[in-house]
């Protein structure tokens, strides 16, 4: 009878222990393997990872026609900043050690000092600030309305004009008297610093399976909109944006524009919106350059009630989207709902509400982004948690103000 064939036992499990074998010093051994084999794993996860991401915004930046910023994705800086981020700067100086061995201490050193800052920390990468960018424009309704400008300096400057040029009709051979100049005065959009602290444990940032990028940068995104969707509407401009419903009469910033105030119409009733007449009077006070790309601006309850309204034929005014990626629109022009807008109230000592805006942001309010997003790791003042303080300045101001109008709640 044939015998089957026995297969060899596994090279591993060939042989025989010694009997004056130490098992401690087996244990050992086995437990170094095993470590040696997961750092090997990670570095080729992390290496497979580094090649998805480059090829990732490789694609991304053919799409947009070129790196979207005018500046060179820098691996070397960004493998630098992501070890930063997860094991802090001595883990930074261990890889530059080990990297003198294969000749690229020289290029990462170059990498590091790029983004070393004075105040400590270091500047994020070019791809990081760029998806926090994204997020808070997806997150902002006011990023989406207003312009939106980006300089490297403390504060945005420009020159408002008053279009005050003189002219008039004469004859072929009469005298021609001079006419009136119009003015320039400077206008000043100063930059406060926003800043925001998540944290994590370090278990969290040992897992090469997180991607920490986008962790950090959503993060980032979410509480920077917030901080920034309250300031653009009503901040006060003390290390902070001006919000336009300062510039009102009665406001803060009411005499802070070399325009002038913002315009208001009145609601027709000290506690409500009672019909549409006063949303027409709203949309029609703004001068027709304006009102072509005009928006109307309003929270949740607001719209709650202005969707309510009818016409003298009994139709609603206000007509929602067909399509999902649509605005509904208001007497013909879109909605935009940003809950940081006041609600419908009656006044409150003396200061009647604010609740709807309606204008074109793009001419007439202006949101400045300084260059860059600072971020500084902290493994120490909560422990066990990694906090990462990143600070970002921004500043935000009425651009013109014939370009915004306000309804207010009020009979006249």
């Amino acid at each position: 009878m044939k015998m089957a064939r026995i297969a060899p036992a596994p090279r591993a499990l060939s042989g025989r222990i010694r009997a004056d074998a130490d098992p401690a010093r087996l244990i050992g051994e086995i437990r170094t393997a095993v470590l040696d084999m997961r750092a090997d794993s990670d570095r080729r996860f992390s290496a497979l990872e580094e090649v998805h991401n480059a090829a990732a915004l490789q694609g991304a930046a053919a799409l947009m026609g070129g790196s979207g910023d005018g500046q060179a994705v820098d691996p070397e800086y960004r493998r630098t900043f992501a070890s930063y981020a997860r094991r802090g700067a001595p883990d930074a100086e261990a890889t530059l050690k080990a990297a003198n061995a294969t000749g690229e201490r020289a290029s990462i050193q170059a990498a590091m000092s790029e983004g070393d800052t004075s105040s400590g920390g270091y500047l994020a990468p070019v791809e990081w600030d760029r998806k926090v960018q994204k997020a808070q424009r997806a997150l902002s309704p006011m990023r989406r309305l207003a312009q939106v400008v980006t300089t490297g300096r403390a504060a945005y400057s420009t020159l408002w004009s008053n279009d005050q040029f003189g002219s008039g009709w004469v004859g072929e051979t009469a005298t021609r008297p001079a006419t009136t100049t119009a003015t320039f005065t400077p206008l000043v959009i100063p930059a406060g610093e926003i800043y925001a602290m998540p944290a994590a444990t370090q278990r969290l940032l040992d897992d090469s399976a997180i991607n920490l990028e986008e962790w950090l940068g959503t993060n980032l995104a979410d509480e920077f909109s917030r901080q920034e969707g309250i300031a653009f509407v009503g901040g006060n401009g003390l290390e902070k944006p001006m919000g336009f419903l300062q510039y009102a009469p009665g406001n803060l910033a009411e005499a802070a524009h070399p325009g002038g105030a913002l315009s208001v119409t009145p609601s027709g009733s000290a506690d409500a919106v009672a019909n549409a007449d006063a949303l027409i009077d709203l949309k029609y006070g703004l001068a027709a350059p304006y009102r072509q790309n005009a928006t109307w601006v309003m929270n949740s309850s607001t719209a709650a009630v202005i969707a309510k309204l009818k016409d003298g034929q009994g139709g609603y005014i206000w007509r929602e989207a067909l399509l999902a990626s649509e605005p509904a629109t208001l007497l013909g022009r879109p909605v935009e709902i940003d809950e940081n807008m006041p609600n419908i109230a009656a006044a409150v000592d003396g200061k009647a509400a604010l609740p709807i805006a309606f204008g074109d942001f793009q001419k007439g309010y202006i949101i400045n982004d300084r260059v860059g997003v600072r971020i500084l790791r902290d493994p120490y003042t909560n422990k066990p948690f990694v906090m990462f303080y990143a600070t970002k300045r921004v500043g935000g101001g009425l651009l013109d103000p014939r370009a915004i109008r306000l309804l207010k709640i009020a009979t006249n």
